[in-house]
């Protein structure tokens, strides 16, 4: 498994093809196979420049090599090419071949691109923008070889020459609009509608609003490119598992023109799935969303704002993420719940505060809300967090903001689960070692070793290492990365870690108090047990972090809207549950609070409900 085989091409091709063991079976990893001889492309054109071209060559056996040689090229178009470009067939070699064909020309002959380069240029470019080949792209052995399309493509239709302030160039699966703007202007819309396979058309336009255009000093030329397939095939050839859900439009414009409005159509029409509006980071290769915002989104199309940038966002799409789950019952139910968490938070520490010498006079009980303030301190702020990385993230595009609140967001949600683990080992240190203690002294060093020592360690470690490779924030979220660095796993691994340890707690309490009491009779003994461990069950429950497990559940089937619901309510009214079974339903809480209303001579009418004692 993993074991690479290299082999060489049919005799009618020039290269090799590689495959790699998957399953005691050999897939194909690259094919390099090419039968466009670049060199002698332009041996049958006469009355050519001589321009020295740099071309890669695919024809290496184990290591690539790089050979130049002189290329014939018009000083006005590349015609004489292109019918040998046309015929070949699209297969993965070829299509590198092209690219690098494409790059070299756009480096070299990007001068005064007329309207006839560019045509010659688009339609080389169509050859393997086909949406029938995108499948081959994911065989091309240099993975970045659309990226370095997608490039070339937006230098050479960046120097587009304009005749009477616009001009157009159109193929299948490429379209090319320039228009002459100035400061005086409305405002500028490319409007396009471009094959995306044989079933129809897709349509995107861009739109350089008029306060943009007010910041011109002078009149200025404005190109944007639409590519229907290029999102497809930036998929295929790379390893992230991103969809793509309409076309791909680029533009160039003068340095002072930086925000534009995007409508995009989406290709998959759904309507439980949210449209994520990206840019294409030129130099990391990447989607990022830092580059743009969603305005409005339907089941048919999306508008989104985005900041042009020239050295890194000129290219724009639309990405789905069909393990988002869009449903009003959701957001509702997250709004609510956490704005109720964060009240019955404040006020559990406000409970907290005033029975805390009441509560405290026993070193067990000390500890035990010692814990309980820890916890709910560590939710509060891990709510408050969670509402201003979303503000963050949709507002204000700001990265080092972002990293930022994803790192004290990581820190305070391990923190809350690090505890609610500390609580769990108090818990059977009151059942099980009921003759050794430790002094308050030794348990709250002890315990902040455990609580905020341990994701501290953490959290510093998943940022150090993850964020010098641009890895440490998932695409669209203020959050940690999943795809490409599996940086989640340092959230998601202690968390299921501690809940099943704490899993193992509440066992242990339902075996220890689930025997009768003094003076029970045998009739009423089981119904009695099971009262007893179900009480107990409920109220450690919320405490201990156990609703989380649930978080399973919607890793296993993420479609399932059932389990979404399930996972948002219990977690997002913790702060209620550890108000409610924390505090509330605490007897000795209860009672604190009465003698504090007695003392203060005020009147109480806390209703009085027979509550078990808590498991410590």
């Amino acid at each position: 498994n993993g074991a690479i085989c290299i082999q060489p091409c049919s005799p009618s091709f020039h290269g090799e093809r590689s495959f790699v063991c998957e399953d005691r079976k050999w897939q194909m990893f690259t094919d390099a196979c090419a039968s466009l001889d670049i060199q002698s492309l332009f041996q049958h054109c006469t009355s050519c420049l001589v321009v020295a071209v740099a071309s890669f060559s695919f024809c290496s056996l184990i290591f690539s090599n790089f050979f130049s040689t002189l290329q014939r090229i018009s000083e006005h178009d590349f015609s004489c090419i292109i019918p040998d470009i046309l015929s070949s067939p699209a297969i993965p070699g070829n299509i590198a071949d092209i690219v690098e064909l494409l790059k070299n020309i756009s480096l070299l002959l990007s001068e005064n691109v007329s309207k006839g380069k560019m045509q010659g240029y688009s339609r080389i470019a169509n050859h393997i923008l086909n949406s029938s080949i995108i499948s081959n792209w994911a065989f091309v052995k240099d993975r970045n070889a659309a990226s370095i399309l997608l490039d070339s493509v937006n230098l050479f239709a960046g120097k587009l020459l304009l005749r009477n302030g616009s001009e157009s160039v159109q193929e299948h699966f490429i379209s090319t609009k320039g228009y002459s703007v100035h400061r005086n202007a409305s405002g500028k819309s490319f409007d396009f509608s471009v094959k995306f396979n044989n079933t129809g058309n897709i349509t995107g336009r861009v739109v350089v609003p008029q306060e943009e255009l007010s910041k011109l000093p002078k009149a200025s030329k404005a190109i944007s490119i639409a590519f229907p397939t290029l999102g497809a095939i930036l998929e295929a050839s790379r390893l992230d598992p991103v969809l793509v859900n309409g076309m791909v439009l680029s533009v160039s414009l003068p340095e002072e023109l930086q925000h534009l409005l995007l409508v995009f159509e989406k290709v998959s029409k759904l309507e439980n799935v949210k449209a994520q509006c990206v840019g294409w980071h030129s130099t990391e290769r990447r989607w990022d969303s830092r580059a743009c915002r969603v305005r409005s989104d339907n089941i048919s199309s999306v508008v989104c704002i985005c900041r042009h940038h020239r050295r890194t966002f000129k290219s724009f799409s639309i990405l789905m993420s069909p393990a988002v789950l869009r449903n009003v019952v959701l957001d509702y139910i997250t709004r609510v719940g956490l704005g109720l968490s964060i009240f019955s938070l404040l006020l559990c520490l406000v409970i907290e505060a005033v029975v805390w010498r009441h509560v405290t006079k026993t070193a067990i009980t000390y500890m035990r809300h010692f814990c309980l303030v820890n916890i709910a301190v560590s939710l509060l702020v891990a709510d408050v967090l969670f509402i201003v990385a979303a503000i963050v993230n949709n507002t204000a595009l700001n990265y080092r903001l972002c990293v930022a609140a994803t790192f004290f967001l990581h820190f305070f949600y391990l923190a809350l689960f690090f505890w609610m683990f500390t609580l769990g080992l108090l818990i059977l240190y009151g059942l099980l070692f009921v003759f050794f203690k430790i002094t308050r002294s030794v348990f709250v060093a002890t315990a902040f070793s455990i609580g905020y020592g341990c994701p501290l360690v953490i959290s510093v470690l998943t940022v150090a290492i993850t964020e010098p490779k641009n890895g440490y924030l998932r695409s669209g979220a203020c959050w940690l990365n999943w795809y490409e660095t599996k940086a989640l796993l340092a959230f998601v691994v202690p968390a299921l870690s501690i809940i099943v340890v704490n899993v193992m707690v509440v066992v242990v309490v339902v075996v220890k108090t689930g025997r009768p009491s003094v003076g029970e009779g045998c009739k009423s003994q089981d119904l009695s047990n099971v009262i007893r461990m179900s009480k107990n069950v409920a109220l450690l429950t919320p405490l201990l972090g156990l609703t989380w497990g649930f978080g399973l559940a919607t890793a296993i089937n993420s479609r399932s809207l059932a389990f979404h619901v399930t996972f948002a309510l219990l977690n997002a009214f913790q702060g209620f549950f550890i108000l409610l079974f924390g505090t509330l339903l605490d007897r000795k809480t209860r009672e604190a609070l009465r003698m504090n209303c007695l003392s203060s001579k005020q009147k109480c009418s806390l209703p009085k409900v027979k509550i078990p004692p808590s498991p410590c």
